[in-house]
């Protein structure tokens, strides 16, 4: 390398500074007879500049004055280091001139450029032929000039914006001009095409962005999708981002077969994990119907203090078929009682073993009929109060006590008020490897009613049956190893005896009871009814055994398999509604749950009536997922007379970036399909494509299908419905590859 001013091959570090800043002060002197002065001197400091640092192959200039730094040039200001073929910088004015192989690499981007006029001080200039690339979400793109506004600002003429590789351009944005605002992490263009594959397939005269997606304010972009329901539907979302802790988003929508919808949604959170989200649409006009129709939903909730918590959850909507004919979330359409719902609840200690529960609420309901099959509308409760208290290790025994009073109202049915006083105590005796509890309940039931619930009876009636059941089970454990891992193998046998009288409840009314579904965790309970109108008369043994295996590392529950035998010594007489299996002595259930190998899942339950030796019910699924993006389900369920279903569903890879989805819930009973989705989905590095039909069954003789597209341009927007949602309902372990 041949040197003209230095006689060796260096790199010099030049700091270009201002002395340091001195005291300028003023101070008048003081007279004799004079106070003291009013005000003391104040120091006026001068701003300092950032120190520059540069350092080349080759240093000249001249002191305090200018640097011209050529082969290799390097310039850093703080976080910003600016590299180039030559820089000459001027230190009074706090000017740059660069040329060649430019790169400025700062905080949340890199631009890079062929010629560079920058003030350091203002970040106002210029760069010709600019390539930039943002830190945050992967943006990146190239345009005919660059005019730094500013810290954190500046404006590209004729520029193209993508999230793409720089080898794989498969779409990207192209704007007459596009601002950058670093400080907001936004983008804003202007007279925007969205090229995708070469063809352009949308413009806007403007767009605004977030390129790292933070929230802001602005045009979503825009939803379309087909339903038979309401045809073809496309929505605009307009977000606004309130308050770091509010946002909202405004939605029209029009439907070819039902006219212009508005569709809002507001969400916030607070103190005192207070939370909130309202769902609110109207349609003016349905052209369909020639009528209005809207629907609200609202949930809100709220620590009070003091262990007090708020609650309020108010669902209503305009007429029986709103859901079924105009939402876009299938899920919703098999919805039948809208909750109304707002109330109290209290958590606290009773002592020092003990806690005590309070909850108060009114609740009704919106019954949402189907035209076909209607059935009666539940009873609304105004209000309810529950009680519950427990307290532990009272010299060797455990006291609780349940209690509730409730008001019940139906237009149609009897109703009036009720009140459940249940207390019980137990008697806990443990030890190492095993348990013994012994416990004696009385549950009494006053009711208070508007008119006799049959002839001959009184308004006023009551019910008090005494419960007493044994609990008992041993613990047993040993070391296995399967598929060379450490387990500990337990076998947990135990044994439960409940006893209650028969008490005849046939002339009480029906506010909240039902049966419980038969499961294993149901046969080791007292009461086979669930709600306070009906106590099973019982004289029972359940015998019951566990196996778990867990992995001796982690402590992670593997496998469990379980086994029941429920023997009934007499007949069941209490029922609720007929027909219900009152005659078998002994029903038997077995339970399968857990990751059986590490790609291989299942829950399986089995009942069966022994004394006609036949299954009563089947509740069974496997799941087979060996890695993110590939899952496949198999579940079946029969209850014997009612149901038999066989329910598949999957997410596969079909070759290269290709994916399938499909799911089929078949009803053997009625040979009919049930739900039916397919559709496929590309996934690249920065776009994916989604494309799925559903058709699901809403009412006895309705159906609705719906059919979604979108792409999505990763970084940017998704244009066309969203499936992501109705996937993971469908499709349960599915993933979102990206």
């Amino acid at each position: 390398m041949k040197l003209s001013i230095i006689p060796s091959i260096f790199i010099l570090v030049l700091v270009l500074a201002l002395p340091l800043n001195g005291w300028s002060s003023c101070v008048v002197p003081k007279t004799e007879g004079e106070g003291e002065i009013e005000s003391e001197p104040k120091p006026i400091v001068k701003p300092q500049k950032k120190p520059v640092f540069i350092e080349a192959d080759r240093l000249t200039g001249y002191y305090k004055q200018e640097v011209e730094a050529t082969g290799n040039a390097v310039l850093q200001q703080g976080d910003n280091t600016l590299t180039a073929d030559r820089v000459k910088y001027y230190e009074q004015t706090e000017d740059a001139e660069v040329e060649g192989n430019i790169r400025l690499e700062r905080p949340k981007d890199i631009l890079q450029g062929k010629k560079l006029e920058l003030n350091m001080k203002t970040e106002v200039g210029q760069l010709t032929e600019p390539r930039y690339s943002m830190k945050k979400g992967k943006g990146r793109g190239a345009g005919d000039i660059l005019y730094f506004e500013g810290k954190d600002h500046y404006r590209i003429k004729e520029t193209n914006y993508t999230t793409c590789p720089p080898k794989k351009r498969d779409w990207y944005l192209r704007a007459d001009e596009l601002e950058i605002d670093n400080d907001k992490e936004v983008g804003t263009a202007k007279h925007v095409s969205v090229v995708f594959k070469d063809v352009p397939i949308l413009y806007s005269p403007w767009i605004n962005f977030s390129y790292s997606g933070r929230r802001k304010s602005g045009l979503l972009s825009p939803v379309a999708g087909y339903n038979a329901k309401t045809g073809f539907d496309m929505g605009l979302p307009i977000y606004l981002n309130i308050a770091p802790n509010i946002d909202a988003t405004i939605t029209p929508r029009i439907m070819t077969m039902r006219g212009f919808l508005l569709s809002n949604e507001l969400r916030y959170i607070g103190n005192n994990n207070m939370n909130g989200h309202l769902l609110f649409d109207i349609l003016p006009m349905d052209i369909n119907t020639n009528r209005t129709r809207w629907g609200v939903l609202f949930t809100h909730s709220q620590n009070i203090g003091r262990g007090w918590q708020g609650f309020l959850n108010y669902n209503e909507v305009s007429d029986d078929r709103y859901f079924r004919e105009l939402t876009p979330n299938l899920a919703q359409t098999s919805l039948t009682n809208l909750s109304q719902q707002a109330g109290v609840s209290y958590n606290g200690r009773l002592g020092k073993d003990g806690a005590l529960q309070f909850t108060g609420f009114a609740q009704r309901f919106q019954t949402l009929q189907d035209p076909f099959a209607r059935f009666v509308s539940p009873y609304e409760r105004l209000p309810h109060f529950a009680l519950n208290a427990v307290k532990y290790n009272v010299g060797k025994m455990d006291f609780e006590m349940k209690s509730s009073w409730t008001n019940f109202y139906h237009p149609t049915l009897v109703d009036g008020n009720r009140l459940v006083f249940y207390p019980s105590v137990s008697v806990p005796l443990r030890n190492e490897f095993g348990y013994i509890t012994p416990k004696f309940g009385l549950h009494y039931t006053h009711y208070n009613l508007d008119s006799a619930p049959v002839e001959g009876k009184s308004n006023n009636l009551d019910r008090t049956v005494p419960i007493f059941s044994w609990d008992s089970g041993i613990a047993f454990d040993r070391q296995v190893r399967l598929w060379d891992t450490k387990f500990v193998q337990t076998l947990e046998p135990r044994l439960f005896y409940v006893y209650a009288p028969y008490r005849n409840q046939s002339f009480l009314p029906n506010f909240d009871s039902a049966v419980n579904d038969f499961s294993f965790a149901q046969i080791l309970t007292e009461n086979r009814f669930s709600g306070g109108d009906r106590i099973n008369d019982a004289n029972r043994v359940v015998t019951a055994l566990t196996s778990r295996f867990v992995e001796q590392e982690t402590g992670i529950e593997r496998l469990r398999l379980a086994v029941g035998q429920q023997f009934n010594f007499n007949d069941p007489k209490v029922l609720l509604l007929p027909p219900q299996v009152t005659s078998g002595r002994s029903d038997f259930i077995a339970a399968i749950s857990g990751r059986l190998t590490p790609t291989i899942s299942a829950d399986s339950n089995v009942q069966m009536d022994e004394s006609k030796l036949w299954i009563e019910k089947v509740r069974t699924g496997i799941s087979y997922q060996p890695e993110a993006g590939k899952v496949l389900n198999l579940g079946y369920r029969f209850t014997r007379g009612v149901l038999e279903q066989v329910d598949t569903s999957m997410q596969w890879p079909l070759g290269g970036n290709w994916h399938g989805v499909t799911r089929v819930n078949y009803s053997l009973l009625d040979d009919k399909i049930l739900a039916g989705l397919a559709g496929f989905e590309y996934n690249s590095c920065c776009w994916a494509l989604r494309v799925v039909l559903q058709r699901l069954t809403t009412a006895t003789q309705t159906t609705t299908t719906a059919f979604f597209v979108q792409l999505e341009l990763k970084g940017l927007m998704g244009l066309g419905n969203n499936p992501l949602q109705v996937l993971q309902q469908s499709i349960p372990g599915y993933t979102s590859v990206h």
